[in-house]
């Protein structure tokens, strides 16, 4: 059985998406990251960085944070979409990579500028606009010749898909992109990522408005860092 604390955003969905397609049992811990959550001395045992998803394997014990980690745990738990051959499997962890580091964060921004700023910052939003935009270009490049990322279904695809996922809300038209199109449209429709996607579609509110959720989640600093360590050490003690 696998633990999987989560919230339904795009880093949340790679993990419920690679859950649907392994058929692993799970079972879902919410945590509402505009309820604060994340800062509970429970989950900073198991996520030091205060951020979602988190799973924990309770046949092994092994709990991990990080989205990237994750999959390449449940790939090598389940021996799905993660080759075991060296070339075939750098080819994937490169492209996984090339997500948590690139278009995962750009997007994120994007996002942020686009949704939840109240008064416009131009050249932050076409700062993020233009390298979103790139970063898609380069999907598309990449899939020229090949139907996937990085050959077959991989960890790779299952990370970035929720990340192209809300291009139009971010400002993007798929529609020039005609590979990364086809790509999307072959993801789209997989009963795994459906499902995936849906998972706790009902919990999203209007709550990041408010101004408390507001600042859980964007006005994050070194101060609620050692907050968070510190209520977590006291908890500690107590035990």
């Amino acid at each position: 059985m696998i633990e999987l604390y989560y919230w339904p955003t795009p880093n949340g969905h790679k993990i419920s998406i690679m859950l649907e397609e392994c058929g692993l049992d799970y079972e879902v811990k919410p945590v509402n990251i505009g309820a604060g959550d994340q800062f509970d001395p429970e989950f900073l045992k198991l996520s030091p960085n205060n951020r979602m998803p988190v799973i924990v394997d309770t046949d092994t014990g092994i709990s991990i944070f990080e989205g990237g980690a994750i999959l390449i745990y449940l790939a090598e738990k389940t021996g799905m979409f993660l080759p075991k051959e060296q070339r075939p499997r750098f080819e994937v962890l490169q492209w996984l990579f090339w997500q948590t580091g690139g278009l995962g964060p750009m997007a994120g921004q994007l996002s942020h500028f686009v949704n939840y700023v109240e008064e416009a910052v131009p050249y932050a939003l076409q700062r993020y606009a233009n390298e979103y935009d790139r970063l898609l270009a380069v999907m598309d490049v990449r899939l020229r010749d090949r139907e996937f990322l990085a050959g077959d279904y991989s960890i790779a695809d299952i990370a970035s898909f929720p990340w192209v996922l809300p291009y139009r809300r971010l400002g993007n038209d798929l529609d020039k992109f005609a590979n990364l199109r086809r790509w999307f449209d072959a993801l789209k429709v997989r009963p795994a990522v459906q499902r995936g996607v849906d998972l706790g579609k009902e919990w999203r509110r209007d709550e990041v408005n408010d101004e408390k959720a507001r600042a859980m989640i964007f006005g994050q600093n070194s101060e609620t860092v050692f907050a968070a360590a510190q209520a977590l050490e006291k908890q500690i003690e107590v035990l």
